[in-house]
């Protein structure tokens, strides 16, 4: 199986040549990078960049120099204000654009800044507000369950085996984890790790499931308090720091953000401080979603954890929605990319709203997935009605093959790069492994698979 690019070198090569608008050759670009990648696999990564928009690319053969795609005065990529930009599914707000538009630029062309302790003191729970009365009642209509009267934790525990798959797995991917939906299910189902990839990356999907089962399970006394978020933090971090004594600890040492021109508070009393703050104010929000967006601004924002911190946030987000028995955010279908700048927005701006726009799309999808007995309020998705009889093609293929887990993530990648274009791939990719995922005796027929065919399968499916 072909290994894939992480987004972390993809990145790294990028910001080597928005340092050089005049742009640079491959091996220049491999002199910067000063390290002992071979040239032919630089190529190949400069190749996916190229294919992706992301570079370009002008000359032939030695002569070819790579640069950023055509800019604006500001050395940003052009964005168009009208629709959405081309990496991202997401419906952005014009302030929304205005943050990507900024932490787009190299690092040398931002601002470095320290923590901002007034970001945090001006927001009055109840008065201060990040989402808009509309876009709390909203989502308070995409999320509603008819259990919500049941005690906390009613509707987690109904779809407990999902929301473990797809949260864990949704949220390691966001940090750059390699495993493939069907990777994560096999190995939270079965405990078996998948080949060619390293150990940690195993090891913060069990920790996703752990942290999981202890908000769900423990619904009735979980909150924003330092019990729950301490807790959640030492389950998460759990044998992926540097100090094990670490986890579950406020931080006691000064930390750095990776390309970032952030620089998070470094006097442990002073994040002890902000911490209890952080947490006092949250407690106070009576809206479970300004509950959930207010952690997921802040708490990334303050650094109270030596790593790990985004992960936390993400995690805790979930426990307005656990509680009052509402569909969880799972981030299903986020960018990473888009993701990685609402936070960054966050950081050097205390801009919001690319981090909202992306937590709005992310809760409706997300309650769309879950909320079975409510009918979807989201239109139906134009890039599965596209790749309508590929997913059936690839799906009655596994099926009629009868391909177990890891050889039906063979074939989806081996497909996909054979016939879809470069920017479809890894969202077929996913979208064929979720269908797989949901397969069972009342839904097959749609993919003209026979009785027969579908028990044969099942049979080997988890082999």
């Amino acid at each position: 199986m072909v290994k894939r690019v992480s987004e972390r070198d993809l990145q790294a090569l990028q910001e080597i040549v928005q340092a050089h608008p005049e742009g640079l050759t491959a091996q220049q670009i491999a002199d910067a990078l000063g390290s002992a990648l071979p040239l032919r696999t630089l190529q190949y990564r400069l190749k996916l960049l190229v294919d992706h928009g992301r570079l370009a690319i002008t000359g032939t053969r030695r002569g070819s120099r790579y640069r950023l795609p055509a800019t604006s005065s500001t050395g940003a990529a052009q964005v168009d204000e009208r629709s959405t930009p081309s990496n991202t599914a997401l419906p952005l707000s014009a302030p929304a654009i205005e943050v990507q538009r900024y932490v787009r630029r190299p690092l040398h062309a931002r601002k470095p800044v320290g923590y901002n302790r007034a970001f945090l003191d001006s927001y009055r729970p109840n008065t201060t507000f990040y989402l808009s009365q509309n876009e709390r009642r909203h989502l308070r209509a995409v999320g509603a369950y008819q259990a919500a009267e049941q005690p906390a934790g009613t509707y987690a525990r109904q779809i407990m085996n999902r929301l473990l798959i797809e949260l864990s797995w949704n949220s390691s991917r966001l940090e750059g984890n390699t495993y493939s939906l069907l990777d994560t299910k096999r190995l939270l189902d079965l405990g078996e790790e998948a080949q060619g990839k390293q150990r940690l990356e195993a090891q913060m999907i069990l920790n996703h499931k752990d942290a999981i089962e202890f908000l769900v399970e423990g619904a009735p006394s979980i909150g924003f308090n330092r019990y729950t978020i301490l807790n959640l933090h030492a389950l998460l971090a759990d044998n992926l720091l540097a100090d094990p004594e670490a986890t579950g600890r406020l931080r006691h040492i000064g930390v750095g953000i990776e390309r970032s021109v952030f620089h998070p508070l470094e006097v442990p009393q002073l994040i002890e401080e902000c911490f209890e703050q952080l947490l006092a104010t949250a407690t106070a929000i009576r809206d479970p979603f300004e509950q959930a967006l207010f952690v997921m601004v802040q708490l990334p924002y303050l650094q109270p954890f030596d790593d790990v911190n985004k992960r936390v946030s993400r995690l805790a987000a979930n426990i307005p929605m656990i509680r009052g028995n509402l569909a969880p955010l799972s981030f299903a279908d986020v960018p990473r990319s888009t993701y990685t700048e609402a936070v960054l927005g966050v950081y050097e701006r205390n801009q919001i709203e690319l981090l909202r726009d992306v937590f709005i799309w992310a809760y409706e999808r997300s309650a769309a997935r879950y909320a079975a007995v409510q009918q979807s309020l989201a239109a139906p998705d134009p890039f599965r009605q596209h790749h309508r009889a590929a997913l059936r093609e690839v799906v009655g293929t596994v099926v009629r093959k009868r391909l177990n887990q890891k050889r039906a993530t063979t074939l989806i990648y081996a497909w996909a790069r054979e016939h879809l274009e470069a920017k479809d791939r890894e969202r077929f990719q996913e979208l064929a492994e979720s269908e797989l995922i949901s397969l069972h005796e009342g839904n097959f027929a749609r993919y003209q698979i026979r009785p027969s065919e579908f028990a044969a399968w099942q049979k080997i499916w988890n082999r």
